[in-house]
């Protein structure tokens, strides 16, 4: 019996662990150094997976190991949950249309409009009363259940594998600024009393962004192109009643934005990927105090 007992505890203590946590049992090796990684420590290889020590002295480029970890095709993060974010921006969607159902008053503080009362008077409210955070809160404003139903669906289509390929800030960072340019366009050329609303505009940006990413990575186009005409389609419907000024305006900032993503240069890939996004927003931002100069 006592001999048996030595055996098992012998057997125990000859299963490998990390090199890197001595507390985790792995059955992996680094293929260039044959050393136990944890899957923590995995960085995927050609063929199979090495550890953050042999891909650090690999590249030379003296980095700390969490820099090695994988990254998306514009230099992101891999994450355990790819399409955590655009979870997020549906659930706020949604408990902000459940806010309206609710309290219907509560739109007139959301929507985007230029200006009340109209010339020549001076405006008292709307973003040429000072109200800028509409451009924000109309991305996330919604009346219609079929207005809701549309953009949610498309946001998780097409927003979903688009957070896994950028990863979440740049994802995040597409998002937002394709909104805000089409917010400010709608601001530069519609009525000044005509209210808008939804996140069409972030939307028709991830649409572009997804584009310049199947370009990017010689995937064929059609299906994406389809959905976006049979989008566009409705756009000019007159009979939607939607503001293309909204759609046009995400639609170009997301192509802008998404084409610094992706081919961004390795080297100086921040800077190029976010830069754009400040440009593309400083643009914007020129855009709606223009129109603000007309209305004041």
């Amino acid at each position: 019996m006592d001999q048996a007992a030595g055996s098992a505890q012998d057997a125990a203590r000859s299963v490998p662990v990390c090199y890197r946590h001595p507390d985790r049992e792995t059955g992996v090796r680094c293929t260039r150094c044959e050393r136990p990684i944890c899957p923590e420590c995995m960085v995927s290889a050609s063929v199979g997976f090495q550890c953050p020590d042999c891909v650090r002295e690999g590249s030379g480029t003296g980095h700390a190991p969490a820099a090695s970890r994988p990254r998306t095709v514009a230099g992101g993060a891999v994450t355990s949950d790819p399409r955590l974010l655009t979870k997020i921006l549906i659930g706020i969607n949604l408990a902000v249309f459940i806010a309206v159902q609710a309290d219907s008053s509560l739109l007139d503080h959301l929507v985007l409009y230029g200006a009340w009362p109209p010339k020549p008077f001076a405006p008292t409210s709307g973003v040429a009363g000072g109200e800028w955070y509409r451009f924000v809160t109309s991305m996330f404003a919604h009346q219609e259940y079929w207005h809701i139903g549309f953009n949610m669906l498309s946001l998780w289509w097409i927003g979903g594998p688009l957070e896994a390929a950028l990863g979440r800030a740049r994802y995040l960072a597409v998002y937002f600024v394709s909104g805000l340019a089409g917010g400010a366009l709608t601001y530069l050329l519609t009525s000044p009393q005509t209210a808008s609303l939804g996140a069409s505009g972030a939307i028709f940006g991830l649409f572009g962004a997804t584009a310049v990413l199947m370009r990017r990575l010689n995937y064929d186009m059609r299906p994406v192109i389809a959905l976006l005409v049979i989008n566009l389609i409705f756009t000019f419907n007159p009979s939607m009643n939607i503001a293309w000024q909204a759609h046009i305006g995400g639609l170009v900032a997301g192509v802008v934005t998404g084409y610094a993503m992706v081919h961004a240069p390795r080297e100086k890939r921040a800077l190029v990927q976010y830069g754009t996004c400040a440009v593309v927003l400083v643009l914007a931002v020129a855009l709606a105090l223009v129109r603000t100069a007309q209305l004041t």
